[in-house]
Formats: structure tokens, C-alpha cells, sequence
């Protein structure tokens, strides 16, 4: 699967590798994708971007082709942890961040973490709002419902975990869609074979079981010192007052609706939200 640019990996403190690919030329800018994905994610916003800026889109911490730890918990703390490492060791300055859905709300706790570093923050669909298990996934439909409620049943949850397909992922994802026909096959193809990475069983998993992990990210919103753009699809998995909630707790914010769009919108509508990153950051040159 063919983006232009340089694929490469690095080594940050703690041990882990991650691979990320670097395109373009400007200001850095560091996508982080969503939960069960990778970099591919976001190949059609890649070259778009690229024109303006320095691209690096990055594996998360066992995900794609970044090395997996099963000593380790994939918890929030953890992937936010990685993403600042990875700016740190890379020495990126006045970074913007673009993330969606777990990678929306590491985009927002890495700026509250790190507001030195952080330029302007555009979180999409950020996934902030589980009241238990999987909540958000699982709102998706009665099969995502299903499936990702058994992963979180002891000794259950393993095997229904290893018995993931292409086929189950597929429907899985497609509840998180608009128009369910937007999501590319090849891509899902991508993601079904990294899936089947020795430990990547565990890492899915445990992603689901630091489901509080991802509201009580909410508390570093407020440290915030960039400008953010909240970015929700009509069809988001998040409900009204969750979307709210999340803006009222970010100091400098403004929010957009795409229409007719769901949970997963770098794929369903990679044009206009890509369109919609480069006015909101051509609008904050002349401030």
C-alpha cells in the first residue's frame, strides 16, 4: 500500500519502536489515527497535507508495525506517554496535532501535557466518553455490540478476540460509518493483516480495558494552551452532550460539523476534513 514518503521507524525511552512515515515540506504536522488502525488510515489526507506541511504519521504503541509489549497496558497515559517521545526525541517545535477518535483525544492530552511544543490541536471524533467497556465501538451496531461486549469477559475474551476476521472487522468498522460502503476493502485488508501480528490480540484487548482511561483524559483538556478545532461527524459514535461536555472543557475552542458523516471520517470523507484542516490553519497565520 503506496503513500508517498519515507517509511521509518524509531526508538523512544521505555523501549518501544515505532514506525512512522515522514513526507512534505513546512511546519510539522503528527497524525494520530484511531483505535484498531495505523498510519494507512490516513493515506488520502497524507498527500493533501503534505504540499503545506511536514507530514509524520505514526504507529501507535502496538499498532500497524510498532513493536508490541504485552507487559504493557494500552491505556491512554501509555499511547499519550509515546506520542510525547516521539515529538521529544524527534525535536519537533510548534507541532500541530490531527488526531481521530482515541488519536483525537491523545492530540488534546498531548497538548495539555506538553503545551511547549504544541502549536494548534484538531481533534476528530475524539473518543472521550465510554461509560463502560467498549462503549463507543459499541453503540456502532448489534454485531459491534456483540462481539467487542464478549472481549471483555474473562477467558471469553481471548478466543473471541483470536477469532476476529476480516469478515467480523469488517462490520465491526462499518458501524462507524455513514454510508458503510466508504470503507475500503484494501484497507481493511491492511488492518485484518496486522491484526494478525503475534501479541496484536492482546494489545486490542487491552485498549478496550483502559476504556476509563480515555474520560478521565478529559481532566487534562483544561491545560490546554493551543488553539483546538473539535471535529464531529453528524453520525458520531458520541452523543450531543458528550460533545459538549468535551468543548466546554477546552479553553480556546471551536467545533464543526461535518453532515453525513460517522465515527471514522479521515475515511469516509478524507476531502473535506482534510479541507477543513487546512482553512482552520490558514485562518491562524494572520493571528
Amino acid at each position: 500500500m503506496n503513500i508517498p514518503g519515507n517509511i521509518l521507524t524509531l526508538n523512544i525511552p521505555g523501549g518501544a519502536t515505532l514506525r512512522y512515515l515522514k513526507t512534505g515540506d513546512g511546519p510539522p504536522l503528527v497524525l494520530i489515527h484511531t483505535i484498531r488502525t495505523q498510519l494507512e488510515y490516513f493515506r488520502d489526507a497524507i498527500p493533501l497535507l503534505a504540499g503545506r506541511y511536514t507530514v509524520y504519521a505514526v504507529d501507535l504503541p502496538g499498532h500497524g508495525y510498532s513493536s508490541i509489549d504485552k507487559k504493557v497496558a494500552y491505556d491512554e497515559p501509555c499511547l499519550r506517554k509515546a506520542i510525547i517521545a516521539f515529538i521529544d526525541t524527534l525535536d519537533l517545535r510548534d507541532v500541530t496535532l490531527v488526531g481521530e477518535s482515541i488519536g483525537g483525544v491523545l492530540a488534546l492530552t498531548t497538548a495539555g501535557t506538553r503545551p511547549d511544543r504544541i502549536k494548534t490541536v484538531i481533534a476528530s471524533n475524539p473518543y472521550d466518553y465510554d461509560l463502560r467497556y467498549g462503549d463507543g465501538v459499541r453503540r456502532g451496531n448489534f454485531i459491534a455490540n456483540a462481539i467487542i461486549g464478549s472481549f471483555g469477559i474473562p477467558l471469553v475474551g481471548i478466543i473471541s478476540a483470536h477469532l476476529e476476521n476480516k469478515l467480523l472487522l469488517g462490520l465491526v468498522l462499518k458501524g462507524g460509518f455513514h454510508a458503510s460502503e466508504r470503507l475500503p476493502d484494501d484497507l481493511l485488508s491492511e488492518f485484518n493483516r496486522t491484526g494478525r501480528r503475534r501479541g496484536y490480540r492482546y494489545v486490542e484487548r487491552s485498549i478496550f480495558s483502559g476504556w476509563r482511561s480515555w474520560g478521565e483524559a478529559r481532566r487534562l483538556y483544561s491545560d490546554i494552551q493551543a488553539p483546538v478545532t473539535l471535529i464531529y461527524g453528524d453520525d458520531d459514535w458520541s452523543r450531543p452532550h458528550e460533545r459538549q461536555r468535551t468543548a466546554d472543557g477546552i479553553p480556546r475552542v471551536a467545533v464543526t460539523t461535518l453532515e453525513c458523516t460517522g465515527h471514522f471520517a479521515f475515511l469516509e470523507r478524507p476531502q473535506e476534513i482534510t479541507d477543513i484542516i487546512l482553512q482552520t490553519l490558514e485562518s491562524r497565520k494572520s493571528l
